[in-house]
């Protein structure tokens, strides 16, 4: 019987287990700090403040940019998303998107599509749905106003070529969803040229729900999506102009950010090596019956992977697996039907796989095992 110590392959939804310092902090936050950001001037709201600053900085290095000060906090990456899109005023206009986007983008998307008659257009990509950089200069017109790029797949685990991305896009303005990305590989965007950055606290940052933001490089370019109190300016019926006021109405959630905080102090070392997770993926695709959904090359592949199975749904795969090994995993369409299109697993979805930071080599060895023992059994349900 295959043993673990962690079962939990869920990480692509929200991250578990945390770092103790994340409970702590937010303990410690309620206990004993209390407080507001920016709204007084006593020693609480000092500590709660420079916290937050804090959060701040340390995120500005993980997405290796250099203005801290332009980056704002929201409650996820969707409403980071929200805040962008529609802070950019498009109208009658062209935006070109990878073929493995969210909904968090394709549904704003959408809705502008039907109200202010922006198009979207999908960038030529592999069968992988990894982009092809040199092909998208001749899809650019002059109704092309913005390139949105999933770094990595919520699906597949496909990590875009960014770099190369803004080599050939000239100076149109590049936003990318690091939802799936941010914490588990490299981000580079003051040298990748990224204008627009939107980021979870709750998945590879292990930071809690509730928290995330978004990086703007040049932030004249966003009107806010939400306004009120900021702290800042209060004499004035009108947002403030500065970031990150201007897009920071409302209380904070300093709870959580305490959380984001501790989580982005107190990484720890993953306990498992990229060749593990490369030898799973082998021995996946080596059982009859299986296709696994994963970046071709493997310098591209991310946390997460997929797989179909010929005569199990993905919702039987997730439940046998619960059901014998008590494995969490998601399976269905995970909220991205662009890109199950594209991969060709649209209506049923996939089951999705996602270590953490926390799993073993041995985990990895069993997951394959536990997979392999499911698809043996002939007893389909």
């Amino acid at each position: 019987m295959p043993q673990f110590s962690n079962t939990y392959f869920d990480n692509a939804s929200t991250s578990w287990p945390k770092s103790p310092e994340v409970a702590h902090a937010m303990a410690d936050f309620l206990l004993k700090t209390g407080g507001t950001y920016g709204r007084a001037a006593y020693q609480r709201v000092y500590q709660t403040s420079a916290m937050i600053e804090e959060c701040r900085n340390e995120l500005a290095d993980v997405l290796g940019v250099t203005e801290s000060g332009n980056i704002a906090f929201t409650q996820n990456a969707t409403q980071a998303i929200n805040t962008i899109l529609f802070g950019l005023d498009l109208r009658d206009c062209e935006v070109l998107v990878s073929p493995l986007e969210h909904n968090a983008v394709m549904r704003p998307l959408e809705h502008l599509k039907e109200t202010r008659n922006v198009n979207w257009k999908i960038i030529p990509a592999a069968k992988d749905g990894t982009i092809i950089p040199e092909m998208i200069s001749s899809m650019v017109t002059e109704r092309t106003q913005l390139v949105i790029i999933n770094h990595e797949s919520n699906v597949n685990g496909v990590i875009q070529p960014l770099e190369k991305v803004r080599n050939f896009i000239g100076d149109l303005p590049l936003m990318i969803d690091a939802t799936q990305s941010l914490g588990n590989v490299p981000f580079e965007g003051d040298n990748w040229g990224v204008d627009f950055i939107a980021f979870t606290g709750h998945k590879g940052l292990m930071g809690s729900p509730g928290t995330g933001g978004f990086f703007v490089r040049d932030t004249e370019l966003l009107t806010p999506l939400f306004y009120g109190g900021t702290g800042s300016r209060s004499e004035s019926f009108e947002m403030p102009l500065f970031a990150p006021d201007k897009f920071e109405a409302g209380t904070h959630n300093t709870v959580g950010l305490a959380g984001l905080l501790a989580a982005l102090r107190n990484r720890t070392e993953c306990g498992w090596k990229t060749s593990d997770l490369e030898e799973l993926i082998e021995q996946l695709q080596n059982i009859p019956g299986v296709r696994v959904l994963t970046a071709r090359e493997p310098s591209n592949r991310g946390h997460v992977f997929s797989l179909v199975h010929e005569n199990l749904t993905p919702s039987a795969i997730a439940s046998r697996l619960y059901d014998r090994f008590e494995i969490e995993i998601r399976s269905g369409l995970h909220c991205a039907p662009l890109a199950h299109r594209y991969l060709e697993t649209f209506p049923h979805g996939t089951a999705r796989f996602a270590p953490s930071l926390y799993h073993t080599k041995d985990d990895l060895v069993s997951l394959g095992d536990a997979l392999k023992m499911i698809f043996d059994d002939k007893n389909y349900v």
